[in-house]
């Protein structure tokens, strides 16, 4: 494990040159996230003050988009399937089979360094931000929800990585993966309650969509932190969570042993 975590320092130190771009990209990711407030407290407003749309107070339901933010910002996959298609295409793997690394493992190795230095950045706009929303900001209800929405960020991050590992591994077949990765990025979006909690879509189709990986890179935590996954729910929630991202590690698993069948290099 020495050699990876010399990766993982080599990454911070990389990643921190980019540390102004984290902070405008943060600063500027609460544009969107300002919008959607004002449009929900629009929806709110003619509505009695302990009114409730799909089970969430306004207040729960402006919580629930900032502990999105929150989510994103420490599980979000930012660049990293682009750099290993790039690293596939441009020969960059070969010197990964002949030396004692396994490229998965390299591969998030950086990807958490990276998600170090940008949740570092970026909570100070992010923290500021809650800070003058704190009147609507909820605490998870007890301990319980506490440590379940750390186990789920764990297993997010991973999930999150590992499918966008498999995402880009098409670059062992294809020139260019944007198309995909831009339908793997929308369906995320659509699906996985960043964009509305889905509790909003009917009944049959949101426990329908619990039983794919996506609400589980946003909607699962988020849920568990504002307490609305307990008990039995919330130990079946993880256990699905837990499952899927071992069937996202076989798949990433298989595809690179795939990939690598086909994998050739020319020239030095």
């Amino acid at each position: 494990m020495r050699k990876y975590w010399h990766v993982i320092n080599i990454g911070i130190q990389n990643t921190l040159v980019y540390r102004f771009n984290f902070l405008a990209r943060a600063t500027m990711g609460l544009i969107p996230l300002t919008a959607v407030i004002f449009l929900w407290r629009t929806i709110y407003e003619g509505k009695a003050a302990a009114s409730e749309v799909a089970g969430y107070t306004l207040a729960q339901m402006i919580s629930y988009y900032l502990v999105v933010t929150l989510v994103d910002m420490l599980t979000a996959v930012a660049e990293d399937d682009w750099m290993i298609a790039a690293d596939i295409k441009d020969g960059n793997i070969s010197q990964f089979l002949v030396k004692p690394i396994d490229y998965l493992t390299y591969r998030l190795s950086l990807f958490f360094s990276g998600r170090i230095i940008y949740t570092a950045v970026a909570m100070i706009p992010v923290a500021l931000f809650i800070i003058y929303m704190r009147k609507y900001f909820v605490l998870p209800p007890d301990a319980m929800a506490w440590c379940g929405f750390l186990v789920s960020l764990v297993l997010t991050g991973l999930s999150q990585f590992l499918l966008s590992f498999t995402m880009a591994l098409l670059a062992f077949w294809v020139l260019e993966i944007s198309s995909f990765s831009f339908i793997l990025l929308a369906l995320e979006r659509l699906a996985s309650g960043q964009m509305f909690p889905l509790d909003i879509l009917p009944h049959g189709f949101a426990q329908l969509l619990m039983w794919t990986p996506f609400p589980y890179g946003v909607f699962f935590p988020v849920s568990i932190y504002m307490g609305k996954v307990t008990g039995t729910a919330l130990v079946q929630g993880l256990f699905i969570q837990i499952m899927w991202v071992a069937a996202t590690y076989a798949l990433a698993r298989m595809v690179w042993g795939r990939g690598l069948k086909t994998y050739t290099v020319v020239g030095g």
